[in-house]
């Protein structure tokens, strides 16, 4: 591992899951995707685990900007991983 990071923020019923709201991350040396990223955090928070089984009900951003399983991610980037906003 290199000791680059990124910042995860975390939101909604996520937060609560693992009882906190924002972490750095030590990414792996080359270039990742957000879904590498995903299975970094299953590995780090067992709770994470269990909520990201189904990936499809949570959305993802990268620097603020919408993002898919393959979008890559680099060492100073803000990623964030949230369920979809439901209103009425």
């Amino acid at each position: 591992m290199s000791s680059a990071s990124i910042e995860v923020l975390y939101f909604a019923w996520l937060r609560e899951k693992i009882g906190v709201e924002r972490e750095q991350v030590a990414l792996p040396d080359g270039t990742v995707t957000m879904g590498d990223v995903l299975l970094l955090l299953r590995q780090r928070h067992a709770a994470l685990d269990v909520a990201f089984r189904d990936a499809a009900v949570l959305r993802f951003a990268v620097n603020r900007q919408f993002a898919k399983p393959d979008t890559p991610v680099s060492a100073g980037d803000e990623v964030a991983i949230f369920p979809p906003v439901t209103g009425g």
